[in-house]
């Protein structure tokens, strides 16, 4: 296992802030892209279902919900307009009290053209976006960078998606180079995302670190995991003081390995896990505070 560089340039103790003092952003990701009812009959295909489990995961502490749409047949989608229906729903059912993300995923349905598009048409108050899906050959560097100036611009909060340790460093590239302008960013980091069966460990998130205390150019960050120990995952990255996200998107079972009764479940044990290292539990406004600032 590679070693952390002891010389990089990490926050020091001095200036770490005590997790007492850091709330825990847990965000749930209820459907994904691909999930069916036939993996779970819990799972959310629809604006109303999206809605109750908004109710049901916020009352269990979620702060944010990264949220994917459907199309009538169940299929992923990122019209406009389906987006639209899903927040007024959610907004009628917990108000402000749930920061709502959506996701401009390709899924192998999508470009990268269509999925900036959807971004710019929708302007939400939070997005996703890939970095391997928008940084690539056929999107010119300078349209890429009009992109990002427009996310600035506009105060939208956006979480770059980063699957691995050369995607840390790409986006830290792009940012140094200045491509990147000062913005409300976050990272999200996906452990074991091209492991066996996509089944992550907690071991999975020490590749991320180490590349991101190498810059001086700290963002709030997350993670999300795959499989029954998604919950390690999540608690590991607490103890980092990192975000969560948890949710029938990427994995279905407790940490016992029985299978979740609905998202709620998972949010109570990645709440449960932040109380216990001490971190209080960050609400909507929390969110918006942290993943809003401008960096």
């Amino acid at each position: 296992m590679t070693q952390a560089n002891p010389s990089a340039p990490a926050q020091s103790a001095a200036t770490r802030a005590a997790l007492a003092d850091s709330p825990l952003i847990v965000t749930v990701a209820p459907n994904g892209a691909y999930k069916q009812s036939a993996d779970h009959p819990a799972v959310p295909l629809t604006a109303a279902a999206l809605a109750q489990e908004a109710r049901a995961c916020l009352d269990a502490g979620a702060a944010m919900m990264h949220m994917h749409v459907r199309d009538a047949q169940g299929r992923h989608s990122l019209d406009a307009q389906a987006y639209r229906d899903a927040l007024a729903a959610v907004r009628q059912a917990v108000g402000d009290s749930l920061l709502v993300q959506v996701t401009s995923e390709a899924a192998g349905v999508y470009k990268a053209p269509a999925q900036m598009a959807m971004v710019r048409e929708l302007r939400p108050e939070a997005v996703s976006v890939g970095l391997r899906e928008v940084a690539v050959p056929e999107i010119p560097e300078g349209e890429l960078a009009a992109f990002f100036a427009w996310l600035a611009q506009e105060r939208v909060m956006t979480q770059v998606i980063l699957y691995d340790a050369a995607d840390v460093r790409r986006w830290h590239a792009l940012r140094a180079r200045g491509l990147v302008p000062a913005g409300a960013w976050s990272l999200l980091y996906v452990l074991g995302r091209y492991s066996a069966g996509q089944v992550s460990s907690p071991h999975d998130l020490l590749p991320f670190l180490q590349v991101a205390a190498e810059s001086d150019d700290a963002l709030p960050w997350a993670i999300c995991a795959f499989g029954r120990e998604e919950n390690a995952c999540v608690t590991a990255a607490a103890a980092f003081d990192g975000h969560v996200r948890v949710g029938f998107e990427n994995n279905l079972l407790l940490r016992d390995g029985s299978r979740a009764p609905g998202n709620a479940a998972l949010v109570a044990q990645a709440v449960q896990g932040g109380l216990t290292l001490g971190r209080p539990i960050a609400d909507a406004a929390d969110a918006r505070r942290i993943y809003g600032a401008v960096r």
